[in-house]
């Protein structure tokens, strides 16, 4: 039997969704995943409690929880509420379970190693449409004096009796900068006695929300042409900080909405927090986002989807954790459409399962070719990441007669009400328990 459309606790549920049906309506984005999962980390920092408002009820939020209680912190998550209060006895171990299932986990240890000197921790979780390189971290640490031993199984990081000293450290990647290395090396720099310089830096929002929090705590940072420059305090202080609104999950419901011919109005979230490259991607698709005098977003879709080519890049350009959304939204497009993926070696995990519905959608390399406008229709399918899982549900929601998905685990990582707020812009949607 059919129930309401949440997901279970374990993330077994099967989503069945019934398409053809033109999402409209108004919801409210939640606070921003990835900002959220980097700001947990900076918390662990603080002497006295940290109140973030806004933390996504999702699956990673819980898990972070687990992780920084298991180092000493008390931590409660409650009606939006992320709050950390400082350990009075630490546990320098990123709990190794609890570590490989969120991609975060070496921004974490950094956190850990800036507090307590010393650190052991697991390789990094999450998604699996590409492994986590973690090279970078490891350099903002050594470069902060900790000796770093790697092994099999994971990682141990020791600073002298001194604990973490002021560094130079470069982040580039042949991709571009990265943004966990930028933020590893913030929270190593801002427990650091003296000025560090963090060369190529990421300027991504996860970025600059966490060096925002950091200044606002007793760190100095800026940045000019030479890169991100942060003097280090003895004392972080604490206090309410809002997490900012989601611009991921706000792209999907603009895409989604556009997929089914439709149009919604989204809270929490500005115009100016969708960046350039998103921005330019939708406009040239054929669909606006503006600010609304009642606050929130329209998005409005202009006749017929546009095929486009487009290419993910770092801040400001397009998310790379929108190319799978916007593949499947590109099926109903009119035309040839090509998404290059510029910031991991290739991104195409959702590929095979568009197929399933019948999408004219080749990968070769890094580059995704989708042409359309195909007609869909129902299916069964499933996908291993969050954002590959969520471009199905897209293609679902546009298809003919009822499809069935697997992987709300997925889900549950990254979006908190998802599939209710789906239901409430008119998609004929529901989960049915204890599928695989």
């Amino acid at each position: 039997m059919a129930t309401v459309p949440t997901y279970d606790a374990m993330g077994t549920a099967l989503v069945q969704v019934t398409g053809g049906r033109p999402l409209a309506g108004r919801i409210s984005v939640q606070g921003s995943k990835n900002i959220a999962l980097h700001l947990y980390a900076a918390a662990l920092l603080a002497d006295v409690p940290v109140v973030l408002t806004g933390a996504p009820d999702i699956s990673d939020t819980g898990v972070c929880a687990q992780i920084l209680r298991h180092t000493g912190a008390h931590v409660t998550t409650r009606n939006g509420c992320f709050t950390v209060s400082p350990p009075s006895t630490s546990c320098p171990i990123v709990h190794p379970e609890l570590g490989h299932q969120v991609r975060t986990t070496a921004v974490l240890a950094a956190a850990v190693l800036a507090r307590t000197g010393q650190v052991t921790f697991p390789y990094p979780g999450g998604d699996a449409f590409c492994p986590r390189l973690i090279d970078r971290h490891l350099a903002a640490m050594r470069a902060a004096g900790a000796e770093v031993i790697t092994s099999d199984t994971g990682i141990r990081a020791r600073c002298g009796a001194r604990g973490v000293r002021a560094f130079t450290v470069d982040v580039n990647t042949p991709y571009g900068p990265s943004l966990g290395a930028t933020v590893t090396a913030m929270l190593l720099a801002a427990r650091a006695h003296g000025t560090s310089l963090i060369t190529n830096p990421s300027i991504e929002p996860e970025v600059t929300e966490t060096a925002r929090f950091l200044a606002d705590r007793g760190a100095l940072v800026h940045l000019n042409k030479e890169g991100l420059h942060v003097s280090g305090s003895d004392w972080i202080t604490g206090g309410t900080f809002a997490v900012a609104g989601d611009r991921i999950e706000a792209a999907t419901m603009a895409m989604a909405a556009a997929a089914t011919g439709g149009s919604v109005h989204l809270d929490n979230i500005s115009a100016a927090d969708f960046p350039d490259g998103l921005a330019r991607t939708l406009t040239d698709a054929g669909i606006t986002v503006a600010d609304d005098p009642s606050g929130g977003v329209r998005t409005h879709l202009h006749g017929q989807l546009r095929a486009i080519e487009a290419a993910t890049g770092p801040h400001p350009g397009l998310p790379t954790d929108t190319a799978p959304q916007l593949a499947a939204m590109l099926t109903q497009s009119d035309g040839t459409s090509l998404i290059s993926e510029r910031v991991y070696p290739r991104r195409d995990t959702h590929v095979h399962g568009l197929r399933t519905f019948g999408a004219d959608i080749t990968a070769t390399g890094s580059t995704v070719r989708v042409r359309g406008p195909v007609r869909l229709c129902g299916a069964e399918a499933e996908a291993a990441d969050i954002r590959a899982v969520t471009a199905l549900l897209i293609a679902a929601l546009a298809a003919d007669g009822t499809s069935t998905i697997r992987g709300t685990y997925h889900l549950r990582r990254g979006y908190g009400h998802l599939l209710g707020n789906l239901a409430t812009l008119g998609a004929d949607i529901t989960t049915i328990p204890g599928g695989p």
